[in-house]
Order: structure tokens, then C-alpha cells, then sequence
């Protein structure tokens, strides 16, 4: 064994008691309630740069690249200050949490009755609205959470229904012309603000609706379903693409296989193979 691991054995044995292991387990706890609160926001990916470059200071110190490490270093705060202001929304929600005492509440994950359930209503609602000519606008959040553009609307928490969507996007009513976001199978907001779409090659071809649909799909993972108010057509924007004019069973097929985790799917297939078989 090295000295200097000896040494450092040493004192850690030297000096670990009770009060060491509860200074662990507490520290262990709020570590994972702040991966917790961060897991599903745009906030990760900031963390992961940030680790990255951690690293790279580590490994130049070690090499002992001065100028180097010291412009690693330099990059780190703005790095961490960018991550206090991107995760802003999320720390007031984690206080409201603590205040309501939800802090402790688990991540509720959907059966497949319930995605199928989701679905079903998206399909029924957009199949109504597209024969009105009625717009509208439905983000589907997945893994990368929709806070800021939560906060930007209005809250409702309701249950997912057809009616209910059809409602919020009915001419005439205050949340129309904006976006509804789903959170699992409830809807979270109405009358909320997307980001638009900049590139070059869609300014001149498509509508705000779809413009919008369009940015918030290339920021996060989240499912956009579009309803033309124009022509009535149905679109899909998801993973920075917008696929238009959609069939309501193509869309359904497409909703289903793109919500479905991937477990699930697997044993979807497994089991209608079975089922051929």
C-alpha cells in the first residue's frame, strides 16, 4: 500500500464515528432529492457539461497544464451560474413542495391502460377539432420536464378528457389561441407560450401553431400534436420534426409507440407474437 493511501486510511479510520455515518446519509439523502427534482429538465444537460468539465480540470491539474486548467477554471463559474438560472423554476417548485409536503412524493409513472387511455382522448379530441377547422396546439411532456413553459399559462390539473380539450380550444375562449401541456393523464395548463421555431427553411412555409410546435420539439422530447385551423389537418412535432397531415389512426400508432417506455413495448410485441403463434 501507497504512503500517502495509508495515511489517508488512517485518519478515516482514526476519525469516522456515528456522527460521520448520519453526516453521510443526510448529505446522500439531499443529493438524491436533488438529482430527484432535476431529473426531466433541461437542467441535466447543463450538469453533464459541468461534470465534463470537472473532469477535464482534474486531469490537467494532474498533468499539470497551468494556463490550461486555469481557462477550464474560468469556464466552470459561468457554467455554474447558468445552471442557478436555468434551474430557477425548479427550485421554487421544490420550496412549494417542502411547503405542501410533497417533497417526499414518488415520480407516478403510467400503466399502459392509462397511456392507452391518454391516447384514445388525444385521438378523439384532434379527430373533432380537425373536422371544426378548430386550432390547437397539445404538448405531451415526457422525460425533459415543460416547468417554464407550465409557467407561462394557466393551471387547470384536470383529467385528460376529449371534452375538456375541445373546450380550451373552442373559438372565442381566453385560452384558445395558445398551448396545452399534459403532464402523464392530466392536463397541467392551458394558454401557455412555446418557443418558436428560427430556422431559415420554415419562417415563410408554416403558421405560429406549428412554428411553435416545431421550437418547443427541438428544445426538449416533448410530443406535439397540431391542429390547422386553416385546413384542418393534423400534424406531429417531435425530436425537432413535424410530420403533417397525419391519418387519426397513423397518429394513434405513432402516439402509442413513441409514449410506450420501451419495456413495455418489448413485451407488447413479445406477447402479440405469442398471441400469432
Amino acid at each position: 500500500m501507497l504512503p500517502e493511501v495509508k495515511v489517508f486510511w488512517q485518519t478515516v479510520v482514526e476519525n469516522f464515528t456515528w456522527i460521520s455515518v448520519l453526516d453521510i446519509l443526510f448529505v446522500t439523502i439531499a443529493l438524491y432529492y436533488v438529482l430527484r427534482l432535476m431529473r426531466g429538465t433541461r437542467a441535466v444537460q447543463l450538469v453533464k457539461g459541468l461534470l465534463v468539465l470537472a473532469v477535464l480540470i482534474a486531469f490537467t491539474g494532474v498533468l499539470q497544464l497551468t494556463t490550461f486548467n486555469w481557462l477550464l477554471k474560468q469556464a466552470l463559474i459561468p457554467g455554474v451560474i447558468a445552471l442557478i438560472i436555468l434551474f430557477q423554476p425548479e427550485l421554487r417548485l421544490a420550496l412549494e413542495q417542502i411547503g405542501r409536503g410533497h417533497i417526499f412524493a414518488g415520480f407516478s409513472s403510467l400503466r399502459q391502460e392509462q397511456i392507452t387511455h391518454l391516447v384514445d382522448e388525444l385521438i378523439y379530441a384532434a379527430r373533432q377539432l380537425s373536422r371544426e377547422h378548430i386550432g390547437a396546439l397539445i404538448a405531451v411532456e415526457r422525460e425533459v420536464g415543460l416547468n417554464d413553459v407550465i409557467q407561462t399559462g394557466r393551471r387547470t390539473e384536470a383529467m385528460v378528457s376529449a371534452d375538456l380539450l375541445r373546450t380550451i380550444f373552442y373559438p372565442g375562449t381566453p385560452l384558445h389561441d395558445l398551448a396545452t401541456v399534459i403532464r402523464g393523464d392530466r392536463i397541467v395548463a392551458a394558454g401557455c407560450l412555446l418557443p418558436l421555431a428560427e430556422r431559415r427553411d420554415v419562417r415563410g412555409l408554416l403558421g405560429t401553431r406549428h412554428r411553435a410546435a416545431l421550437g418547443l420539439s427541438e428544445t426538449t422530447d416533448a410530443v406535439i400534436v397540431v391542429v390547422s385551423e386553416e385546413t384542418g389537418a393534423i400534424s406531429l412535432a417531435v425530436d425537432g420534426r413535424l410530420h403533417g397531415n397525419m391519418a387519426p389512426d397513423a397518429l394513434k400508432q405513432r402516439l402509442l409507440s413513441i409514449l410506450t417506455p420501451p419495456s413495455r413495448t418489448s413485451r407488447l410485441r413479445l406477447g402479440r407474437r405469442e398471441d400469432a403463434a
